[in-house]
């Protein structure tokens, strides 16, 4: 029930844009979000029921409630951002990122120095970044030092101390790494101007510093100035080199940011690429830890917010999976559906993609409990189940033209398989090729047995097929009683389709999904198990056809000789002797002549 204090405040809310807190009875910050309209949207939480158990929980502590209205809702959008990542409340997104990533510092004074810090400064300075891969930085800063001879040194380059000849060149001049503006042997214009080209270069626009580079060239070539048009030449062979190696989609997608999501039960890992010129000049990817009910759009929103504040990003256009409601200013995102954008989208999923599965990986060896549980509470969520599919047995049939018929049960506990426990099933009361009839028998048997010794009753069952075989094993499950009790579905082989019971929709999961995986690995299991099962009793069957065939032989007789010889093969080339020691001598004798015919007889 909603405090009385709680109902009178939702009524005084007004119908704007927004942003709302939530504070527990000790005044600790909970929650901040945000809201096209701050009545509806924080009367709802007051009025709806909740699925999520947190935030059921987040509800109940709900003391105060403090908003703070503004003009649109993208404001809105942008003031929760910074709210969550300056205070942190305890029950919104957690941005899981405990690097500092470097920045390039173009360093505001007279003949600029270039160097790189993992403090962003709060000065004049021009920053650039930050850059997630150190690696690239530094390759970027080499490949400006290769080309442009810009100073290292923190002297006071005024025009006073200069003329004043305070200064003597350094090894840097000796070395050709400096041209030593400190005793005029480079002018400001001249320095000021490989600064404009190295701007350029930083901020990924390479094209601009080719072109201008080439211009120079020509000019240089055109005043007969060989050596310097040499110099500027060499200078171009590097930068589009570097250039080579850094474009992988067409040229002209430039100034454009990539972003794409994947999520499970409890975290979302967004990866980002940011497009200069075809070039890949940032990349990064974050991990965005869920607390209640978040969608995916949600987070993407939240990614795509922190990344473009993160790497000052005026992209006008954002490739995205899909669009959310709110749109940024002066950009718009663009859902590509084939082409070299598209590509690029995918490669971004891709990146998120790897980037999840090393953690897990991680996790799975540091902490295989937390592993097994994401797992086990993402099949809950996938297939709507009310607990943890901890013990799933799965079923399939085998037979031909209705001889020989079998079933296989393969069992996982905590998503792997449980060898020991995998069964197999000869059918006894079905005659022909009925599936439905068989995985009915099949059913009925496992679960009386189950319930006749009291042994633990599965969370889940899969059916190797479609509606039908799913129905026939749900009606199994009416006559003991258990259905509601256990959760059971079917997948279709063609489409991958799962089936639930009394829904003729059937569900897709994502084919990267890892409940997929584990619900096909069960199939594939109780196919494999199933198939050599069935080779197994076909042979046995038609070796004991063959026996059967020999007057006088029961059997019996047949079944005792197969178990000891093991095979028809082995019995035919037995001697007499051997025979006999199985089987006695009358019977021996007829194995042994049945086998051993004088040619003109057969």
């Amino acid at each position: 029930m909603t405090p009385e204090h709680i109902n009178i405040y939702i009524k005084t809310l007004p119908e704007t844009p927004g942003v709302y807190q939530y504070f527990d009875i000790e005044g600790a910050l909970l929650y901040v979000g945000k809201a096209k309209n701050l009545k509806k949207r924080v009367s709802s939480y007051f009025t709806k029921e909740h699925d999520n158990n947190r935030l059921r929980i987040l509800v109940k502590k709900i003391n105060t409630i403090k908003t703070i209205k503004v003009n649109t809702e993208l404001d809105a959008l942008l003031l929760e951002n910074n709210l969550i990542k300056s205070l942190k409340p305890r029950y919104n997104i957690n941005l899981r990122d405990d690097k500092t990533y470097p920045w390039i510092i173009l360093k505001h004074e007279r003949f600029p120095r270039l160097y790189y810090t993992r403090q962003k400064k709060t000065n004049n300075d021009e920053h650039f970044g930050p850059y997630a891969s150190v690696k690239l930085m530094f390759v970027l800063l080499d490949l400006i030092r290769q080309i442009y001879p810009l100073r290292t040194c923190s002297l006071d380059l005024s025009k006073e101390n200069i003329d004043k000849q305070k200064f003597r060149p350094c090894l840097e001049f000796h070395i050709g790494r400096c041209k030593a503006p400190c005793v005029n042997k480079q002018s400001v214009s001249e320095y000021d101007e490989n600064i404009k080209e190295i701007r350029q270069i930083i901020k990924g626009d390479l094209g601009f510093a080719l072109r201008d580079l080439k211009e120079k060239m020509n000019q240089a070539a055109s005043r007969y100035e060989f050596e310097i048009a040499e110099n500027i030449k060499s200078k171009i062979e590097v930068l589009s080199a570097y250039q080579s190696k850094s474009t992988i989609v067409h040229p002209s997608i430039t100034n454009t940011d990539v972003i794409n999501i994947i999520t499970d039960e409890k975290t979302a890992y967004a990866h980002y690429f940011k497009i200069i010129n075809g070039a890949i000049i940032h990349a990064q990817t974050i991990e965005l830890k869920k607390k209640i009910d978040e969608t995916n759009e949600d987070l993407l929103l939240f990614a795509i917010v922190e990344f473009r504040n993160r790497f000052n990003s005026l992209s006008k256009e954002i490739l995205v999976p899909y669009a959310p409601q709110i749109l940024l200013p002066n950009c718009e995102y663009i859902i590509p559906k084939i082409g070299d954008k598209k590509q690029l989208l995918d490669l971004c999923y891709k990146n998120a993609l790897a980037y999840k599965q090393e953690r897990e990986k991680q996790i799975a060896l540091t902490d295989p409990d937390k592993h097994t549980e994401r797992i086990m509470n993402q099949m809950m969520k996938d297939l709507r189940m009310k607990e943890q599919p901890r013990r799933i047995e799965g079923f399939d049939n085998s037979n031909i033209q209705g001889h020989y018929a079998v079933s296989a049960m393969p069992v996982f506990i905590d998503g792997k398989p449980a060898k020991k426990e995998y069964r197999h099933f000869n059918i006894k009361t079905v005659e022909g090729p009925n599936d439905f009839a068989t995985m009915e028998e099949v059913i009925t048997r496992r679960y009386t047995r189950v319930l006749e010794e009291k042994l633990p009753l599965p969370q889940l069952i899969v059916i190797d097929g479609g509606k039908g075989q799913l129905g026939a094993a749900v009606e199994s499950l009416k006559k003991l009683n258990l259905m509601g009790k256990i959760a059971i579905i079917g997948i279709a082989k063609r489409l991958e389709e799962i089936y639930f019971p009394n829904d003729s929709l059937p569900l897709y999961l994502d084919k990267r999904s890892e409940s997929l995986r584990i619900i096909q690995h069960i199939r594939d299991e109780a196919h494999r198990f199933g198939i050599t099962h069935h080779r197994n009793k076909r042979s046995r069957e038609t070796f004991k056809t063959e026996l059967n065939q020999i007057n006088g032989i029961s059997d019996k007789t047949a079944e005792t000789l197969l178990i000891e010889l093991k095979s028809v093969s082995n019995i035919k080339v037995a001697s007499i002797e051997e025979l006999e020691k199985h089987i006695g001598k009358a019977k021996a004798k007829l194995v042994f002549n049945y086998f051993n015919k004088p040619l003109s007889n057969l």
